[in-house]
Order: C-alpha cells, then sequence, then structure tokens
C-alpha cells in the first residue's frame, strides 16, 4: 500500500517548498481518493497546499474492508516490486497482515500493534503481498522524508514486534516513532519527530505537545472534536474530525485537548519543521528532477542499484515522469 505519488497529489512545477510551519490552528483538508494495487486508499499526505509534517510526507489510510485468500475474495495488499529512494516506509496496522518482501532478503509479515520500518536511503525495491488472513484488513501507510545526511546512505529494515505505550488521561499512546508520553520508540528516525496511535475512550484527552513540533491529527475510527483550549476552556467547541480528513495544528502548541463522545482512533503525527525542500514523484522522494529522472532510468533498466525482491508478484513498471 505504498505509493505512487502522482502530479494530482504533489505538483512538479517546482521544488516543494518546506520548513515554513503555521501558528496553532485547526485546518482541515479533505483526503484524495486513490487505488493502491487493488486496495482503495485516502491519501492525506501529500497535497499541493501541504507537501510535509515535520519530516512526514506521506499518508494513506487504508480500510477498513473485508479480505480474504480465495479467488472470489479481494485478496488485500497485493503490490509487486517497486523502487524507493530517500525515505522511510512506515507500516501501521489496526486490523490485518500484510506481508513485506525486500531486495535486502527481509521477509516480514506485520500485525496490528507492530511495526515494519524500510529506510530506502540510495535506493531499496520491496513489495506487499496478501496472505492467507480472512477478516478485516484497516491500516495506514506512512512516508518519512530523509535529510541530506543520511537520505544517499544504505536501505535497511527492521520490525517491531511490541511497542511502548503511555496512558494520557482518557487516552492510550502507541508510540511508532519518536517519544510521546514519556515513552519512547525503539524504531529508527533520522530527523526529529513523532508518530503516535491514539485510543481514545470517550471523554477528553489532553495530550502533551512538543512547541517545536507542527503537528497533524489523522482519525481512523470514529470523530474527535479538537478543543479550542484545554481543560475545560471552550468547551463544546473546535472543529469535529472524522475518518477522511488531515487536520493540520500548525507549530507552538504545549498541549492539545480531544473531546470524543465514543471511542476513537487517531494517529498523531508531528515533527521539527522539514527545511530541506523535497521533490516527490512516483515512489521517489528526492530533490531534483535530474534524480528523479535518474532512478527511473535505473529502475527500468534493472540497474544494481535497487536489487532484486524475491517474490511471486510482477514487478511493478514505472511510468515515465511527466517533465520527459
Amino acid at each position: 500500500m505504498s505509493g505512487p505519488v502522482t502530479e494530482a497529489d504533489a505538483a512538479q512545477e517546482q521544488v516543494a517548498p518546506t520548513g515554513v510551519a503555521g501558528p496553532p490552528s485547526v485546518e482541515i483538508t479533505e483526503a484524495r481518493a486513490q487505488t493502491v494495487g487493488a486496495i482503495p486508499v485516502r491519501r492525506v499526505l501529500p497535497i499541493r497546499a501541504r507537501r510535509t509534517v515535520g519530516a512526514w510526507c506521506f499518508a494513506d489510510h487504508m480500510g477498513p474492508l473485508a479480505v480474504g485468500p480465495s479467488a472470489s475474495e479481494a485478496r488485500g495488499v497485493d503490490i509487486g516490486p517497486h523502487p524507493h529512494t530517500g525515505l522511510h516506509t512506515v507500516t501501521w496496522l489496526l486490523a490485518g497482515e500484510v506481508r513485506h518482501l525486500d531486495s535486502l532478503g527481509s521477509e516480514q509479515v506485520v500485525r496490528p500493534g507492530q511495526l515494519n520500518l524500510m529506510t530506502a536511503g540510495h535506493g531499496v525495491a520491496h513489495a506487499e503481498e496478501g496472505t492467507d488472513y480472512r477478516g478485516t484488513l484497516h491500516g495506514v501507510q506512512l512516508w518519512v522524508a530523509q535529510p541530506e545526511g543520511t537520505r544517499h546512505g544504505p536501505p535497511a529494515f527492521e520490525h517491531h514486534a511490541e511497542l511502548p505505550r503511555a496512558e494520557v488521561g482518557v487516552a492510550v499512546a502507541t508510540v511508532l516513532v519518536g517519544e510521546f508520553g514519556g515513552a519512547v520508540s525503539p524504531a529508527r528516525r533520522d530527523t526529529e519527530l513523532v508518530g503516535a496511535d491514539l485510543e481514545i475512550r470517550p471523554g477528553r484527552a489532553v495530550l502533551p505537545l512538543r512547541r517545536d513540533f507542527e503537528h497533524a491529527l489523522l482519525v481512523t475510527q470514529g470523530a474527535v472534536r479538537v478543543v479550542n483550549g484545554p481543560d475545560g476552556a471552550g468547551k463544546g467547541t473546535g472543529k469535529v474530525v472524522r475518518p477522511g480528513q488531515l487536520a493540520y495544528l500548525g507549530q507552538g502548541r504545549d498541549e492539545l485537548a480531544l473531546d470524543a463522545g465514543e471511542p476513537a482512533r487517531a494517529l498523531l503525527l508531528g515533527g521539527v519543521p522539514f527545511a530541506e525542500p523535497i521533490l516527490m514523484w512516483w515512489n521517489f522522494v528526492a530533490r531534483t528532477r535530474a534524480e528523479l529522472t535518474a532512478a527511473f532510468a535505473q529502475w527500468e533498466s534493472r540497474d544494481d542499484r535497487f536489487g532484486a525482491v524475491d517474490s511471486s508478484l510482477n514487478r511493478v513498471p514505472a511510468p515515465p515522469p511527466p517533465w520527459r
């Protein structure tokens, strides 16, 4: 369920400005409906008006949808070998299973509560396959842009079967990346950022935030209201966020108050504003069109840069860059 980014998501007229965070706010944007493999997704990042939140540069919300192994059922995620550069892929499931295969020789099934994180660096290829699982598939695929200091480095893969959790009032946070509520994830991060899955019981959750981070909220289940003020201030006011929307919260907040009338779940994303301008196209994150054109040509020529993936699925061909 990773990618690809198209011109509809991020225009290629110029390198995308990043690192400019807004003040505390609640800016809600609607997701774009996309299809990745055979799976419909809601793409909330990137959008033309906002390319990054911290170093987070891509977010697809998939499902919930029913899948199964038989020919008459939707099989789930089946995306053949395809390349990446200059990013980390972060796979987080709320329900179901996905098998990860890559050109490093990794093979790993990820399940709810577990984290797969692949570092592309200079170049890597991977495939995502369905399993014999039958039931509900629900999850989020995220990308993190790598900074100049690491984006030309070697690829890597890590799997975390357990992640730290923190209780914050009526919310329980599972920390995917970074630190939140005193809990620190073991997952790699190349910039200062946070990703936390929030399970919110009915009531008000007041979440501690880093003031130097910009943040956004992606609701995956139910609905939450972003309250105008914490600890009762602004009671009953604010903006409601639902699945299929991204709430950009700006920079400069010490805390965030969320109200839930029923059980809800949301993903909190944040980080220090990413100062480097990036250019995104297809499955690549780069800085120039020349870099993207070279990556396209090397993937199409089966250059050793990306290696080979031992997958039963067909290799995904790259479309020509729109500027060619």
